[in-house]
Order: C-alpha cells, then sequence, then structure tokens
C-alpha cells in the first residue's frame, strides 16, 4: 500500500505536469504522455487521477482498463495551481528581501 505522503506526491505530481502542459498551451494529455513522464505504476497513476477528478481538479476519459486516456485540468485545477504559483512568488521575494 502506498504511503500517504508518496499519495499526496503522485497527486502533486499529476498536478504540475497538467499546469506545465497548459502553459504551454496544451490543454489536454494523453494518458501515456502523462505515465511516462511521471512513471508511477498503473495503479498509484489511477488513484492519483480518481483522487483528483472527485476533486474537481482535473478531467479524465479512461480507459477500460482503469487507466486515463486523457486527462486535463479544469478551470478550479488552473486556479489551484495559478494560487501555488503565487504563493511561491512572494515566498522568493521575501526572502530576498
Amino acid at each position: 500500500m502506498t504511503k500517504l505522503r508518496e499519495r499526496k506526491n503522485n497527486r502533486k505530481a499529476v498536478l504540475r505536469f497538467l499546469y506545465g502542459a497548459v502553459e504551454h498551451n496544451r490543454p489536454e494529455v494523453s494518458g501515456s504522455a502523462l505515465r511516462a513522464e511521471l512513471g508511477l505504476p498503473d495503479e498509484d497513476l489511477f488513484a492519483a487521477c480518481v483522487y483528483l477528478a472527485d476533486d474537481g481538479l482535473i478531467n479524465v476519459e479512461w480507459t477500460s482498463h482503469r487507466t486515463p486516456a486523457a486527462v486535463s485540468l479544469t478551470h478550479d485545477g488552473i486556479r489551484l495551481m495559478e494560487e501555488r504559483e503565487e504563493e511561491g512568488e512572494e515566498e522568493e521575494r521575501e526572502i530576498q528581501e
């Protein structure tokens, strides 16, 4: 069983990858590209995608084998990632001061 910290890290990795794709004008990513980039076992990728989809942060088109065929950030997912990016920029400014 995957530990809580690993599950959280998997979900963060999925969000970061999808947000990077959006920044490069790729609003949707294939499940195979996501799997290849993150190197997650199918069951861990499935769990991360289900959790994020249930939270309304991503949309997933599933294959018949319970793996993602295509994944994209929702509007709420983009807003969350933008907020995290802004928080990181603020922390950086505080460190530089």
